[in-house]
């Protein structure tokens, strides 16, 4: 999509008519965006498909009433009947057009160096296969691969009637890599991703092929698995595996809408000691390249890096445009959505804990006895309470300080206000994990993160009396 799909003076008529009836404050979002993935499953192409979508999601606001309607009809008359749509719930009366001077177009473009689009499809089969034969190198015990690829191209603009008009490219690659290894005592899963918000320049063939040996060796290592134990125990969380733990666990928490609904146990909160003094807690859509990375979020307003937790205070929350409009606050760049058939909502870009400057090694080698994370699965959390459960796809014991055997998998329960507090050390090996998090319906690609760590209990639910 180019920045003159939908004109200027057409989306300055479209928000008038939007505002016809009373509304307090209406916007457009414009999207064009182009997908492609790929699958080799078992060295066969299972799948090869490509997908192109466009339309608008125009919103009006009157008090606490939103209305929402979206068309793929980018022309003056889709996008004027769209508007009279979501216009409906606004108030009778006022009557005429308003008139909307929007400014100058902000677009931002992308920093791919290489658009996914541009590369044949013949090489991105070539690289699946590589993928397929280094996780088959690992040994004969690994009897499935699944190499998966995909991509987005995405371009919009948003405008609404306080006179923003911005844009954004956005360029995501991703690829997965899963592999099962069979042996005595059953089959064993082990999976590595690689995604950014950049462009096919992410996969060279080293970085395929050290994530796919790393997915094999994963599911083989964990055919020696035994049982893990069972109670409240004393937790290391490998650098990078556990941030999806914070994202879930108190992420979420401090988020506005639950905020505002008081449906968090965080809300209210804010300059009291919510976590260890060791706990720095951000979200940062400005970290270029990974997967949460955004220039603007959904609703036009600019990515930003906000310090949630600092030394274990609270400090802020999460903002999208509306909620902190409200509120008589700033948005802090945390208005996303899925799509343009999707209201926007406040959510997490990347989400992370500042490194420490304890040494890794040593947090572990200080660890009588306890569990090491070297990667946690999905989980869920009630936001109202903090009670978390999570799954451990990686996971080994600790005993007299060094890591031992590997556990099947199992899951970590706790409460994220209390897992907060029992951070006692926090290494400095930094490093993200990508995902996808969903809420309310919709997905968002986000980034989580953190050192390695150790947390002084948590509860496991292992099968081992």
């Amino acid at each position: 999509m180019n920045s003159t799909l939908v004109e200027h003076d057409v989306l300055a008529r479209t928000l008038g008519e939007a505002m016809a009836r009373g509304g307090e404050f209406a916007e457009v979002f414009v999207e064009d965006r182009t997908t492609s993935s790929a699958m080799l499953d078992q060295r066969r192409v299972e799948q090869l498909s490509s997908g192109h979508e466009r339309g608008a999601g125009i919103r009006v606001v009157v008090g606490d009433t939103t209305g929402f309607a979206h068309t793929a009809d980018l022309t003056e008359v889709g996008l004027m009947a769209a508007a009279r749509a979501a216009a409906a719930v606004a108030r009778d009366g006022g009557g005429g057009v308003r008139e909307i001077a929007l400014g100058e177009l902000r677009d931002n473009l992308s920093r791919a160096s290489m658009l996914p689009g541009d590369v044949d499809k013949a090489r991105k089969i070539e690289l699946m296969k590589h993928a397929d034969d280094a996780a088959r190198s690992e040994g004969s015990s690994i009897t499935q691969v699944q190499v998966a690829l995909g991509d987005s191209t995405r371009h919009f603009v948003v405008a609404n009637t306080d006179g923003l008009f911005a844009g954004d490219h956005q360029v995501r690659t991703r690829f997965n890599v899963s592999c099962i290894a069979t042996g005595d005592t059953g089959m064993q899963t082990g999976y590595r991703p690689i995604a950014g918000t950049r462009g096919f320049e992410l996969l060279s063939a080293d970085a395929v092929a050290d994530a796919a040996r790393g997915a094999a060796r994963q599911a083989i290592t964990k055919l020696d698995a035994r049982p893990a134990p069972s109670g409240d125990l004393p937790v290391v969380l490998a650098g990078g595996s556990g941030g999806i733990l914070f994202h879930e666990a108190c992420g979420h928490g401090l988020e506005a809408d639950a905020i505002l609904k008081r449906a968090s146990v965080y809300a209210g909160k804010v300059g009291q000691l919510v976590a260890s003094p060791l706990v720095t807690l951000v979200d940062d859509g400005t970290v270029e390249g990974e997967w949460g990375y955004l220039a603007i979020d959904d609703e036009g307003r600019p990515g930003a890096r906000n310090v949630l937790i600092e030394n274990g205070v609270l400090t802020d929350y999460m903002w999208d445009y509306l909620r902190s409009r409200k509120e008589g606050r700033v948005s802090s760049g945390n208005g996303r959505r899925q799509s343009y058939q999707h209201l926007p909502m406040v959510r997490m870009t990347n989400t992370y804990l500042l490194e420490g400057d304890s040494d890794a090694d040593e947090i572990v080698a200080q660890t009588p006895y306890g569990v090491y994370v070297a990667q946690l699965g999905g989980g869920q959390v009630n936001t109202a309470t903090g009670d978390f459960v999570f799954g451990m796809t990686a996971a080994f014991m600790i005993e007299d300080g060094k890591i031992t055997a590997p556990l099947r998998d199992c899951n970590l329960i706790g409460n994220g206000p209390e897992v907060l507090q029992r951070v006692d050390a926090v290494a400095s090996d930094f490093s993200m994990t990508p995902g996808t998090c969903g809420k309310n319906g919709q997905s968002v690609p986000v980034g989580t993160g953190q050192a390695t760590m150790r947390l002084t209990g948590v509860t496991i639910g292992g099968a081992a009396a």
